[in-house]
């Protein structure tokens, strides 16, 4: 910020900033859960998932059993 601008027209100008770029950013936290539901229902771990993606293990399975994706059985070594 300036000197010389008052600081609520400086107020003003951050938090249009902020919305816009809000707006933006859950845009693209809806596009992540989209490919995160994708890979799930393509049959790949929730550790690979997670692994690549912003959210927490924990979070991606709360996505998976809220969608209706079962756990896939653990492969025999």
């Amino acid at each position: 910020m300036t000197d010389d601008k008052d600081p609520l027209d400086a107020l003003d100008e951050s938090a249009r900033r902020y919305r816009e770029t809000e707006q933006a950013h859950e845009q693209a936290r809806q596009a992540v859960v989209e490919c995160v539901l994708a890979a799930l229902r393509a049959g790949k771990r929730p550790t690979d998932v997670a692994a690549r993606s912003p959210f927490t293990g924990t979070y991606v399975r709360r996505l998976a059993r809220e969608n209706g994706i079962l756990a896939q059985p653990r492969k025999k070594k």
